[in-house]
């Protein structure tokens, strides 16, 4: 047997990893079913291609690239549509909002300015960051976070995202600035704040 399957065998393991990979699964898919299917899939997927683990990374992270590789052909399989008027609703707050971050001249409003983010290295290798980071993607409204996703996690090209979406390129863009405005802001209060971490 191979370190794939020893782990997976695992009862501790697979649970930690199956538990893991739902909450990430369930993320990107905003369904619970599609995340379990695509869990369960992946999985199968990894033990029937033991062979196919080089070693040259984790396990984990053998595995979280199949689950990701499941997803992204999940949501090409799917002709879904996003009504761009249910877009427009959600998303005027998020404009009301913005506006007070900008002076008319288009320059940071003062106190608006974004914070020292300290060393970017260091924050991306900590777990935490990644729990903070999740929580301020789901104060997103529902679809700003999938586009958001879907291009800048899943890696789809711009054209890809607005023709699985039903989006214009310019709606792509503009949802998309949005959202990482909205993660910045989120970010900044409840990560990059005078150095200290969330409670």
């Amino acid at each position: 047997m191979n370190a794939v399957v020893n782990l997976l065998i695992d009862d501790g393991y697979l649970e930690e990893i199956r538990r893991d990979m739902i909450k990430f699964a369930h993320l990107q898919l905003r369904d619970e079913a599609q995340a379990e299917d695509v869990v369960q899939e992946a999985l199968v997927a990894a033990l029937v291609n033991t062979k196919a683990f080089a070693g040259r990374a984790a396990v984990k992270t053998w595995i979280f690239a199949i689950l990701k590789n499941k997803i992204v052909d999940l949501i090409r399989q799917q002709a879904r549509t996003t009504n761009v008027s249910a877009l427009s609703v959600e998303e005027e707050s998020m404009d009301q909002a913005f506006e007070s971050l900008f002076k008319t001249n288009a320059h940071w409003s003062p106190g608006a300015r974004p914070s020292n983010w300290g060393n970017p290295e260091e924050s991306l290798r900590e777990q935490r960051f990644w729990e903070v980071f999740e929580a301020c993607l789901k104060h997103l409204p529902e679809n700003t976070a999938r586009v958001f996703m879907m291009r800048e996690f899943l890696e789809f090209e711009t054209t890809e995202v607005c023709r699985e979406l039903s989006l214009t390129t310019s709606n792509c863009n503009v949802i998309l600035h949005r959202a990482r405005n909205g993660l910045r802001r989120c970010l900044e209060s409840n990560w990059f704040s005078a150095g200290e971490q969330p409670c």
